[in-house]
């Protein structure tokens, strides 16, 4: 009965001093997870505790983290589109208390190379190919601008100018004035010669003189 009391007393003198022993270590593990190249926050990153049972946290949406965790143990931070980096906790920590800015490197990715081909069959890309409508360079859409119809359809549509109403101006007044003092020979007027014909048949009359 006393050996088994003391075998009792042994275990449980060895478990306080485990749990004194587990209980120093601890430490409040603090940080920002950040961009190696341009020191942006990552979020949401994984933190994987490798020596306590992959244990996993994760930072928050501006790549903050805090979490309690043992001296020594080593962390693994994970990200999509970043390569991994591990972070082992040192020993004697003071205040129990480490902070650190865990930087993770972008992680390239290359692709096999894929070839897309929209048509089904030979036939169908010689009717798209033939059918297909190029678009007009410098030279052909500058003698389209300057064609007689295009040239036509922009001076019905666009306004004048200063200089183009100024001549419209001139011209009439010119014209005005070439009307006002105008001199036409009667010579040149039909109908003149028809009033001057019927004055002398109206003249001979009046003296008795006859046509014959």
């Amino acid at each position: 009965m006393k050996r088994l009391i003391f075998i009792l007393l042994t275990i449980i003198t060895a478990s306080s001093a485990f749990a004194q022993q587990n209980s120093d270590d601890l430490v409040q593990f603090s940080g920002v997870v950040l961009s190696a190249d341009s020191s942006t926050v990552i979020p949401y990153a994984t933190i994987t505790n490798v020596s306590n049972k992959n244990q996993v946290n994760l930072s928050n949406y501006k790549g903050y983290f805090s979490f309690v965790a043992h001296e020594r143990d080593t962390l693994r931070f994970t990200s999509i589109g970043y390569s991994s980096t591990v972070v082992i906790i040192p020993s004697n920590v003071k205040d129990h208390s480490y902070t650190l800015q865990v930087k993770l490197n972008g992680k390239s990715i290359n692709l096999p190379v894929v070839h897309v081909f929209p048509w089904a069959t030979t036939d169908e890309f010689k009717k798209d190919f033939m059918t297909m409508k190029i678009a007009d360079d410098d030279l052909e859409i500058a003698r389209k601008n300057l064609s007689g119809k295009s040239i036509a359809s922009l001076g019905r549509t666009l306004p004048r100018d200063s200089k183009e109403i100024q001549n419209a101006w001139s011209q009439g007044e010119t014209q005005n004035l070439m009307n006002q003092h105008s001199y036409t020979n009667p010579l040149f007027n039909p109908f003149a010669w028809g009033a001057f014909i019927k004055e002398i048949t109206a003249g001979n009359k009046s003296r008795g003189v006859s046509d014959n």
